[in-house]
């Protein structure tokens, strides 16, 4: 069943990196959308198909992935509530990846005529869109970097503050607390890393005071010193306030 695209995550995430005027805003909130609920661990869309919807991240987290011939897994990037992870398939005939949800996650599906009738008529969307992908490609290019070049970690910090910033530009966080369902074979495939060496760099962290976890419950408890240690720089999210805790 359709639904009229409501003011929502969607708005939000676009407003952190682009100027909306309200009529930027009113069209946005006319995108027809289909709601979908996944499982974790569930392939949304892959690698190979020819899709005529793109999806926005409603809830949840979902990662891009690909596969080695021999099967293992790299996740090239996490999605948050706001991202439209898939949004160049509107443009390239076949996905060249797989979008797979890494929590439950609530998605609404948008179909690629309908995306591309609003951005022949109305330049204002086509730019806030193109402005997304090329943000997304500012992501890859930070994580080939993370994982080529920074040791595990530096790495684990770098992508743990990246999560941080980006749900605390949608208000998923509050002082520095959040939940964080994503599992440590998650992170090890994000990585580069194995599963035993994702839980030792965690435990290194707890023990230097940097971050505390229960559970899915995550704090980073000493803000500071974790951007330190992962060396990190929000320039690359493009995000139009910085966040400041």
């Amino acid at each position: 069943m359709a639904h009229v695209l409501s003011p929502n995550v969607l708005i939000r995430k676009l407003q952190n990196i682009s100027d909306l005027t309200q009529s930027d805003i009113a069209i946005l909130e006319g995108i027809p959308l289909s709601k979908r609920e996944c499982r974790a661990n569930e392939d949304i869309v892959r690698e190979g198909e020819r899709p005529t919807h793109s999806f926005v991240v409603l809830e949840g987290l979902v990662g891009s992935t690909k596969l080695t011939g021999d099967g293992k897994r790299q996740i090239t990037s996490f999605f948050v509530p706001g991202d439209i992870p898939d949004l160049h398939g509107m443009h390239l005939s076949v996905l060249d990846c797989t979008f797979s949800s890494l929590a439950r996650a609530s998605l609404g599906f948008m179909r690629h005529d309908a995306m591309r009738a609003i951005c022949d008529r109305h330049a204002s969307i086509a730019a806030i869109f193109w402005r997304s992908t090329l943000i997304d490609a500012a992501i890859y290019r930070e994580w080939v970097t993370n994982v080529g070049r920074r040791d595990a970690y530096t790495r684990m910090a770098h992508i743990l503050c990246e999560l941080i910033v980006r749900l605390h530009s949608m208000g998923v966080i509050k002082d520095h607390v959040a939940n964080l369902p994503v599992t440590q074979a998650a992170l090890a495939d994000a990585l580069g890393l194995s599963t035993v060496h994702v839980n030792r760099v965690l435990q290194e962290l707890r023990r230097n005071g940097l971050i505390f976890t229960e559970g899915t419950r995550f704090h980073a408890v000493d803000w500071a010193g974790l951007v330190r240690a992962g060396d990190f720089d929000a320039t690359y999210l493009h995000q139009r306030t910085a966040i400041t805790f």
